[in-house]
């Protein structure tokens, strides 16, 4: 979590100072007659969050001068505080794994929301900002992890297998693991466990021209599986998954 708001921070710094060097030219006269009011928007989006991270498409239009009705699609990773990387040191070439993990978590998302403009920005550019909450269906989705495990059938020699990992298994002890299996692995075996989610968030638009959207967003998201999800061996099976995250957008605004 303390790496996570470090990330934030400087993250934040780059993209705010990059945005205000930019502003100190005035800008054309063709950019402040471009500076009207679009009814139409869409945008794209990459987020690191405190569990992983995403990526997301937004589309919408305006209800009145300062509220917005959107929609959005949004798919990310979830990781388990608890996870930790290892290495059995005893066989060259072996790789890295996280012992205990059962699954590798993601979430797909989809629905609706409202952004509440709350302050405009000037017409020779500044910072807008927007507070935004949106709701939906979300889908988590559970692929098994493999791991690549050692079965020695001599005093000398030994073979490796994939299995499904299993912490509970004596066969998988630390000793036997020679890393993580391929990522495709187990794919057939994946689970899917329909929820719902909330976001709720600030979002600080930056530059002179309406028609373009950069945007800096920060909020927090929960999602919701009725069917729990187990991500580590040595946790309870998980209902509720809540997450900070940081999101960089960039889009257009328009007129049909």
């Amino acid at each position: 979590m303390r790496k996570f708001i470090l990330a934030i921070f400087f993250f934040s710094l780059i993209f705010i100072g990059g945005v205000c060097h930019a502003q100190k030219e005035s800008p054309a006269i063709s950019d402040t007659l471009d500076n009207v009011l679009l009814e139409h928007q869409w945008s794209l989006g990459a987020h690191i969050n405190s569990n992983g991270w995403g990526i997301k498409f937004r589309k919408g239009r305006n209800l009145t001068a300062l509220k917005q009705f959107m929609w959005e699609i949004e798919f990310t990773t979830y990781k388990s505080a608890k996870e930790v990387k290892s290495i059995n040191p005893d066989y060259s070439g072996s790789k890295s794994y996280i012992y205990g993990k059962l699954n590798s978590i993601y979430f797909l998302r989809g629905g609706v929301g409202i952004q509440h403009i709350l302050n405009r920005k000037p017409y020779w550019g500044g910072v807008q900002l927007s507070f935004l909450y949106y709701g939906g269906i979300s889908i988590g989705i559970a692929k098994p992890i493999y791991l690549y495990i050692i079965h020695p059938t001599s005093p000398t020699d030994y073979q490796v297998v994939q299995e499904r990992s299993d912490p509970s298994n004596p066969d998988q002890s630390i000793e036997y693991i020679y890393g993580r299996g391929a990522i495709l692995t187990g794919i057939l075996n994946t689970e899917f466990h329909p929820g719902i989610y909330a976001k709720s968030g600030l979002e600080f638009e930056f530059g002179t021209k309406s028609r373009v959207i950069k945007a800096l967003e920060v909020g927090a998201i929960l999602d919701f599986s009725p069917i729990p999800i187990a991500i580590m061996a040595s946790n309870p099976k998980q209902s509720l998954f809540l997450t900070a995250y940081l999101s960089v957008c960039f889009g257009k605004r328009f007129n049909k």
